[in-house]
C-alpha cells in the first residue's frame, strides 16, 4: 500500500506543472496583447497538464531523418490510393478551390494525405495541453506557442468548444489540415457555406482553407516548384544555405556552370538544396512555390515530400 501511495503521488507531481513567476509574467502580456481576461487566462493554464511527452516529440521531429528515409514515410502506394479516392471524393470541391483560389488541386490533395493520411492521424494529444506545455516550458519557442495558447482561446470562444475537448499534434494542430490555432482563426474558410468554419469534419471547408492558406502565402499558379540538377558535391557546395529563403538568382548559378539554371529566368530566384539520398547527394534548384510550401512546414525534406506526393498523385490520376 506504501508503494501505490507513492507511485500515485510520483504520478501526480509529474504531470501537475503549474507556472511559475516568468509564466505568471507572460499570461500578464498574454492578457494585454490579446485583450483575454487575466482570470480566463488563468483558468485555462488550470485545467491544462504538461505532457513531457510533448517536449519529447518536438524535440525529435521525423524530419530529423535522411530524406531518402524521410520519403519513404509518406510516397507510399497505400497512401497514394487513398489520395486518388479523396480526389475522385470531392472532384468538384477541389476544382472550385483550384479555380478560386489558383492552387492546384493535386497540392491540396497531397498536404491533406501528408498531414492527416486524409483525417486517419489527426493527433493524440489535446490542444490544450500541447499549447500549455510548449507556450510555457519550451522556452526555445516559448513566445510562439504561449501565443498560440492565447489564440486558441479566442478559437473555442469562436467555435463553442470545451477547452480541454480538442485534441491535435504534439504542436497544437487540428483537423484534416493540421491548422494551428491563429491560422485556423486567419485563413480558415466556410467553403461549405454552412455559416461555420470546420476543418475538423468538414472535408469541404478544408479544401477550402488549404487553398486559401497557399493563396495568402502567394502560391505563383503555373510556375514549376523545383528543378532537379547534375552536380558534383565540390561544385554544390559553395552555392549551398541552410536557411528556407532562395538567396541567388538563376543567372547567378548559370554563369557558374549550372547548366539548368540556364534554362529559367535570369531573375528567377533560386535556392540551392541538397537531399541525402542512401549512397549520394541529390540536388535540386527550388523555386517560389517551394518556399511557399514551406510556409505550412519550415522543414525542406516535408516540402519536397508534398511535391513529390502531388505529382505523384497528378500522374496516377492522368494514367487512370
Amino acid at each position: 500500500m506504501r508503494y501505490l501511495l507513492a507511485l500515485v503521488f510520483f504520478v501526480g507531481v509529474a504531470h501537475a506543472k503549474p507556472l511559475d513567476e516568468q509564466g505568471l509574467q507572460r499570461l500578464e502580456q498574454l492578457s494585454e496583447e490579446f485583450a483575454i481576461d487575466m482570470a480566463t487566462l488563468q483558468q485555462a493554464t488550470e485545467q491544462a497538464t504538461y505532457q513531457q511527452s510533448i517536449i519529447d516529440a518536438i524535440t525529435r521531429p521525423w524530419e530529423s531523418r535522411p530524406w531518402h528515409q524521410y520519403r519513404n514515410l509518406f510516397l507510399t502506394e497505400e497512401r497514394l490510393a487513398a489520395g486518388l479516392a479523396f480526389w475522385e471524393e470531392h472532384q468538384q470541391t477541389l476544382e472550385k478551390a483550384e479555380q478560386e483560389f489558383q492552387v492546384p488541386a493535386e497540392i491540396i490533395v497531397a498536404i491533406i494525405g501528408v498531414e492527416t493520411y486524409y483525417g486517419r492521424h489527426t493527433g493524440r494529444y489535446k490542444v490544450l495541453d500541447a499549447l500549455y506545455t510548449l507556450g510555457f516550458f519550451y522556452p526555445k519557442r516559448s513566445e510562439f506557442f504561449s501565443k498560440e495558447f492565447a489564440h486558441y482561446l479566442n478559437l473555442v470562444e469562436q467555435q463553442g468548444w470545451e477547452l480541454d475537448y480538442m485534441k491535435g499534434s504534439y504542436a497544437g494542430a487540428m483537423g484534416l489540415g493540421q491548422f494551428i490555432p491563429s491560422s485556423y482563426l486567419h485563413y480558415g474558410v466556410d467553403f461549405s457555406d454552412t455559416g461555420k468554419v470546420d476543418m475538423l469534419n468538414d472535408k469541404v471547408d478544408a479544401i477550402g482553407s488549404v487553398a486559401n492558406y497557399f493563396r495568402q502565402h502567394r502560391w505563383r499558379y503555373g510556375e514549376p516548384v523545383v528543378h532537379l540538377v547534375s552536380l558534383s558535391d565540390e561544385q554544390a557546395e559553395p552555392w549551398l544555405s541552410k536557411g528556407l529563403e532562395l538567396p541567388h538568382q538563376a543567372k547567378q548559378l548559370a554563369e557558374a556552370g549550372v547548366a539548368e539554371a540556364g534554362e529559367l529566368p535570369d531573375d528567377a530566384k533560386v535556392k540551392l538544396l541538397g537531399l541525402e539520398q542512401a549512397d549520394h547527394t541529390e540536388y535540386w534548384l527550388v523555386r517560389d512555390n517551394f518556399y511557399v510550401i514551406t510556409r505550412y512546414n519550415r522543414s525542406p525534406l516535408y516540402a519536397m515530400a508534398v511535391h513529390q506526393f502531388s505529382q505523384q498523385l497528378k500522374q496516377a490520376r492522368n494514367d487512370s
